[in-house]
């Protein structure tokens, strides 16, 4: 991970585990209300980044981006979100209807605040839990940019001893486009080989093997960092 305070980390890993969950929770449950047009902006934020960030607008050019030296992206709990074209960037209708799922799931939002109001925030405490009546239902992919959408792969379920291992239904035709392009990018990328992409387009792969997949493409993308 770059040190460097220009540099905008995005990697989910970087959160504790508790905000890590947290946040995969709250983009499933996004997922389920139709909310899939969103993507993390910012993770992790060093201490110097912070420091950074607020002169700006003070001892630094530029409009104000933030109110305090003390956040919890400094501390590995907090995220930011943003919402992909052809809404704006910060869409307030979306933010508010994400704002609402977060409430219902224990996480601090920014909307919520008084007086510095910041929308695109999301926050927990290092002893959040999932709570009652919700759970994590399958591989929650987070998109790091606009260019995919949120989505959740959901493993074959059991039936008495026997694993029911059947072909994967994306559902939409935007999931099954969005997960071939990130698989395509995943192969010029170097880290598959092009058969799971025809695989794919062919109806022939299932849903426990693209879990695998992505598994495979986020662990070997973190060990090139």
């Amino acid at each position: 991970m770059s040190t460097s305070v220009t540099t905008t980390c995005r990697d989910l890993s970087e959160l504790l585990i508790a905000a890590q969950t947290a946040c995969r929770l709250l983009f499933q449950e996004c997922f389920k209300a139709g909310i899939k047009n969103i993507f993390i902006t910012e993770t992790y934020r060093s201490q110097e980044r912070q420091k950074y960030l607020y002169a700006q607008g003070r001892t630094r050019p530029g409009q104000i981006v933030t109110w305090t030296l003390s956040s919890n992206h400094s501390s590995r709990l907090a995220w930011d979100v943003a919402v992909s074209p052809p809404k704006s960037l910060y869409d307030v209708t979306t933010l508010n209807r994400i704002g609402a799922i977060a409430r219902k799931l224990g996480i601090t939002w920014g909307g919520d605040w008084v007086g510095s109001i910041d929308r695109p925030h999301f926050e927990v405490k290092s002893s959040w839990k999932i709570p009652k009546g919700y759970k994590l239902e399958g591989q929650v992919i987070v998109p790091s940019n606009s260019k995919l959408q949120v989505q959740l792969i959901v493993a074959d379920k059991k039936e008495g001893n026997k694993v029911t291992n059947t072909n994967w239904n994306p559902g939409s035709p935007a999931m099954k486009t969005e997960t071939e392009n990130y698989i395509a990018q995943a192969i010029k990328d170097g880290i598959i080989q092009s058969s799971h992409l025809k695989d794919l387009q062919n109806g022939n792969m299932t849903t426990d093997r693209l879990l695998g997949l992505h598994m495979t493409i986020q662990q070997r993308r973190n060990n090139k960092k």
